[in-house]
């Protein structure tokens, strides 16, 4: 052959295409694993509670503002009563939140999903109520009220286990729905006159259970709103608008607290506009809008700010995984340079079908490591795929480049190839540092290896070798 390294080289990168397209078929396979987690967690959410946010107590009152007006047709004098309907919101002076959750970890088939059980003593004190008897607009107004009502919204009321309200120390009835537009989800209590007096404060004490899925979030309309929190989840991630200002995490759970006051936050002005609630999402982020359907098409409307924690899941496997996958090629790119350095040190011949055999023990690897990954913990899984692919490249390997001594060696790189994509995989913020330091490595390996060889002598001796020759020399 005339232009053995050429032609080398071309059915090499027939070989490493055809892997590729391997890779993409394993990852194809982690997408579509992502894809019927992600309708296990919606099904899990339909059928139990999805992300909670808690809005409240607040207080409302609905009144009617009455005047009358004179009017002359002709030479008669008319007198028209008109009205004007008018809700007055007081939101609370300090809301007191100290909650205590339990993970229930829920299952749809094979797929696990982070179900949680609140438990939470909830206290909040108006100092003042003048504010639910407004003065008449008009001269001659009069203004009459109905008994004002106490709600609380929450964005999923299928939640809602228990819910015991006492006001002033007397114990009041819940009914179902916030009663507020915006929020309707929830429950309410309409204040009786033995409840409540314009001239006396007031504080209300709520006993709630909750259940819910994925996301936990509390929006603070209170002047001041105090929440502390403690959970049996040793992997939180805050999100929202504020991050607690104390928080413990430990291997048994965590403890978290904030404190937001109305200086601070936008979300009383929010409610008092009649935004609706954002929940916060998977990434810790909140959505600064939200589509409303509306008759007319629907419109997009500021959410309501909130803070709370993601009870997320540091180890899925389809995350790793696809995290892995995505270091394939690059993997068996440096595998194909071992063997290629090898046999050009060594004055071997390696036959593209044996590359491409190799290859596709890698990119086993990683379909094994998804499999096995979905039946037992993704440390083990990862163990047991690396060693069998370890095992078996090693004896091949040593017949391959001739020889115990150097499949050993070919094995030990495979390994530690192994090893640094586990190492990638748990340090996910310093991933970038540690591969541009292995590439660095493998580089001057590469260079130092080769620093003495005449490219041009192997090319002639290359082109001097009988085509009859054996696959290895």
């Amino acid at each position: 052959m005339r232009f053995p390294l050429i032609s080398k080289a071309g059915a090499l990168g027939a070989v490493t295409l055809g892997l590729m397209w391997s890779l993409w078929s394993v990852q194809s396979v982690v997408q579509e694993r992502q894809s019927r987690q992600a309708q296990a967690e919606h099904s899990v959410a339909n059928s139990l509670a999805g992300s909670q946010t808690l809005l409240g107590p607040v207080l409302s009152r609905r009144c009617t503002e009455t005047w009358a007006t004179v009017q002359t047709v002709g030479t008669e004098a008319r007198t028209i009563v008109e009205s004007k309907p008018r809700l007055v919101r007081l939101p609370a002076n300090q809301v007191k939140v100290a909650a205590k959750v339990e993970m229930t970890p829920r299952y749809r088939g094979m797929f696990k999903v982070n179900g949680y059980a609140l438990k939470s003593m909830l206290q909040a004190q108006w100092p003042d109520l003048s504010a639910l008897s407004p003065a008449p607009e008009h001269a001659m107004g009069k203004v009459s009220c109905e008994a004002p009502v106490l709600s609380v919204a929450l964005s999923d009321a299928r939640g809602i286990r228990v819910a015991e309200l006492s006001v002033n120390g007397v114990v009041a009835k819940v009914k179902p729905g916030s009663g507020l537009e915006a929020q309707p989800r929830g429950f309410q209590a309409t204040l009786s006159d033995a409840q409540w007096r314009l001239d006396s404060p007031l504080s209300i004490s709520l006993n709630m259970e909750l259940a819910g899925t994925q996301t936990l979030s509390v929006a603070p309309v209170a002047n001041t709103t105090l929440v502390s929190l403690n959970a049996d989840w040793p992997h939180p991630s805050f999100g929202g608008r504020f991050l607690p200002s104390e928080r413990h995490i430990q291997d048994q759970g965590f403890d978290a607290s904030w404190k937001v006051t109305s200086l601070a936050s936008t979300a009383q002005q929010e409610w008092l506009k009649g935004s609706p609630l954002c929940p916060v999402m998977a990434n810790g982020d909140q959505d600064e809008d939200m589509y409303v359907p509306t008759s007319s098409g629907g419109v997009r409307t500021t959410c309501i700010e909130s803070f709370g924690v993601h009870f997320m899941d540091p180890v899925n496997p389809y995350v790793l995984s696809d995290r892995a996958t995505k270091y394939g090629l690059l993997f068996i790119v440096l595998t194909f340079v071992g063997v290629g350095l090898v046999e050009v040190l060594r004055s071997l011949r390696v036959h593209p079908i044996q590359y491409l055999l190799v290859g596709a023990a890698l990119a086993v690897f990683f379909l094994l490591l998804v499999s096995l990954s979905e039946h037992m913990a993704f440390a083990w899984a990862y163990a047991a795929a690396s060693l069998a692919c370890t095992f078996l490249l090693t004896f091949y390997g040593s017949f391959v480049l001739q020889g115990w001594r150097a499949g050993m060696g070919f094995g030990a790189g495979i390994a530690g190839l192994f090893g640094t994509l586990y190492a990638l995989l748990q340090m996910e913020q310093t991933a970038l540092v540690l591969g541009a330091v292995l590439l660095f490595i493998v580089l001057a390996v590469i260079m130092v290896s080769t620093r003495k060889l005449n490219w041009y002598d192997l090319l002639n001796q290359m082109r001097g070798e009988p085509a009859e020759q054996g696959t290895h020399a």
